[in-house]
């Protein structure tokens, strides 16, 4: 059985834009970006997809949590506040509604001094794929 580390690394997305899951627990998970020159658009603030991508994933370890595949259905995010070059933006993932085949997750994203930045919200379809790995409680 590999570890929940050994299936988001799969990600390369993630992996490519520098984001990291640093925490899993059934229905939580919390990711890390350091925003570097390349998380920057034109104004030099942080884009958009990129808060997006962090938000995604982790979502992607909350939902995933529980053992089955689960994959996004819809996804909602609203831009807050700013950040910029040297940043350390957190998206933490918590699971507001559990059915068997459906979930519902709210994501914040702050900055390192605990700013709110933006929210997500995400609704995910539970497919009945078991995953490589557990979640121990």
């Amino acid at each position: 059985m590999s570890t929940p580390d050994d299936f988001f690394k799969n990600d390369r997305y993630a992996r490519l834009s520098g984001i990291e899951l640093v925490e899993i627990r059934k229905g939580y998970s919390k990711a890390r970006m350091i925003v570097e020159e390349k998380h920057l658009n034109a104004g030099n603030t942080t884009q958009g997809g990129a808060i997006f991508t962090l938000a995604d994933l982790a979502l992607a370890g909350a939902s995933n949590s529980h053992g089955n595949l689960a994959f996004s259905m819809t996804s909602n995010i609203t831009f807050l506040r700013r950040s910029g070059p040297g940043d350390i933006l957190y998206a933490e993932a918590r699971e507001r509604l559990l059915h068997p085949a459906t979930a519902h997750y709210q994501v914040d994203v702050t900055n390192q001094k605990g700013e709110l930045i933006a929210t997500f919200g995400a609704t995910v379809y539970r497919k009945n794929i078991p995953l490589p790995f557990r979640i121990e409680e």
